[in-house]
């Protein structure tokens, strides 16, 4: 027997709220049948002893108080996973939008998914290959990391996020076991078709899971955006033993959502008026990346954000960094000089690259010529401030060296053409020739072995 409601107690914004409901659930679907509309759906998001509030997914228009049926499914938003998903395209909630039809599934998953227990936690290890010198010499992704991007508006991290889907690779294995699955959340549409244009033309769409939230759609698709994505990916790293790659964009866009979503609730905001659990969460998504012991596949994050007036301390950055192991800064001074993909190498690090890089990973020289750049490009800050001072004429031949390391490294090493995809070697070869061009002396992050090896005397890093 099919049991209704009938009636509305209150309608408020996107939410509605039903009065002496029994037997109902947090996060449970809810089913509407409107009198000469047609039906809509929504999920519960706030319970008390009397009231029941509502999500409506596509919104309260056309609603009234008196012409809705209301009917309690029994169940979560629960997204239908089976291989086909692999070069799919689909909107917030799960439902496909590339016309070709339903998926037919081998399960059903709780897009609300749990965070890796720690206990069962297996630590990263190996590195997947962007094709980008900045991200695989200085900051290397590593498998099962999280490892978001800080970008500003106006800054090309939509062009860098489709290079990422294009290029990345894993390289100890069949890359057949490899896949990605990109979330858009609040996009305007030429963005979307930007992604989804790229993706078909360069041939990465089938190996891709893709789902797009609109600007124009309903706010609380923004929630369930990321968590469908991430269920996606949990099922093709989990059960099908697959190496997955989450890329999210932007996670401004899902913070935004859930401030107006807490508002209409009337609950006590905090800092800048996100909720008080913006901190949790956030964590209950980037936590459900990580590799589970006894387990063949990873999920790997990436979530992109936009950091409002490109400032760093704003809660949504603030909070995501504490969570992330790492971040990707990319800069504004750097995109104005022309250079891409404009990465502060200064203010980006990777917390777990030290372990996965190096002899049996990448290259037994990786972790020393790391350093040593980011050493080196720390001290041209120093000699450019200095000269900016006194003049570059009247710096010592040691910091003018430096100074030329600085223009070389900016236009050789972390400029790279969109479509330029170079492997690992490719990128520690000119990490060694831009080091040769400065003093064998002022190499203090390097061992002597390293430098006889590696190190071009000649004193012109081979340019």
């Amino acid at each position: 027997m099919r049991l209704e409601y009938l009636d509305l107690h209150e309608i408020k914004g996107p939410l509605v709220i039903l009065k002496d409901v029994k037997g109902a659930s947090y996060e449970e679907m809810v089913e509407f049948t409107i009198q000469g509309v047609g039906k809509r759906i929504g999920r519960i998001i706030r319970m008390t002893e009397e009231l029941c509030v509502v999500q409506v997914f596509e919104g309260t228009a056309d609603i009234s108080l008196e012409n809705t049926r209301t009917y309690l499914t029994g169940h979560t938003l629960q997204l239908p996973l089976s291989s086909e998903i692999l070069g799919r395209i689909f909107d917030g909630k799960g439902s496909p939008k590339d016309g070709l039809g339903d998926i037919y599934p081998d399960m059903k998953a709780d897009i609300n998914g749990l965070p890796i227990n720690p206990v069962s936690r297996k630590y990263p290890k190996n590195f997947i290959q962007t094709g980008l010198s900045s991200i695989d010499g200085l900051a290397t992704l590593i498998r099962g990391q999280k490892l978001p991007i800080f970008s500003g508006s106006g800054l090309p991290h939509n062009d860098l996020a489709v290079q990422i889907v294009r290029q990345a690779k894993i390289t100890d294995t069949d890359n057949s076991k490899f896949a990605i699955v990109f979330a858009a959340i609040g996009v305007k549409s030429d963005v979307a078709e930007y992604f989804t244009k790229s993706f078909k033309e360069s041939g990465v769409l089938e190996k891709v899971v893709m789902f797009l939230n609109l600007a124009d759609d309903p706010v609380v698709e923004r929630i369930t955006t990321p968590r469908c994505a991430l269920t996606a990916a949990e099922y093709l790293a989990f059960e099908k033993g697959m190496h997955v790659l989450v890329i999210m964009t932007d996670m401004i866009s899902y913070a935004e959502a859930l401030r107006e979503i807490s508002s209409s609730m009337e609950e006590i905001p905090s800092r800048k008026g996100f909720p008080g659990y913006l901190y949790s969460d956030l964590a209950s998504m980037y936590e459900r990346a990580g590799i589970i012991e006894g387990k063949e596949g990873s999920i790997t994050q990436i979530p992109i954000l936009t950091m409002p007036n490109d400032d760093i301390t704003h809660p949504v950055p603030d909070l995501t960094a504490y969570i992330t192991e790492g971040q990707l800064v990319l800069d504004r001074e750097l995109t104005q000089r022309g250079v891409y993909p404009p990465v502060s190498i200064l203010m980006s690090l990777s917390r777990l690259m030290k372990d996965s890089i190096g002899e049996g990973f990448t290259r037994e020289d990786h972790p020393g010529i790391a350093n040593q750049l980011f050493a080196s490009y720390a001290r041209v800050q120093e000699v450019r401030a200095l000269a900016s001072v006194i003049g570059e004429d009247e710096l010592s031949d040691t910091d003018k060296k430096f100074m030329a390391f600085g223009r070389a490294f900016e236009d050789r090493f972390l400029k790279q053409l969109r479509d330029e995809n170079r492997d690992m070697k490719k990128t520690l070869d000119l990490g060694w020739r831009l080091i040769s061009t400065l003093p064998e002396a002022e190499l203090d992050r390097l061992t002597p072995e390293l430098i006889a090896k590696y190190y071009d005397k000649s004193g012109r890093g081979g340019f």
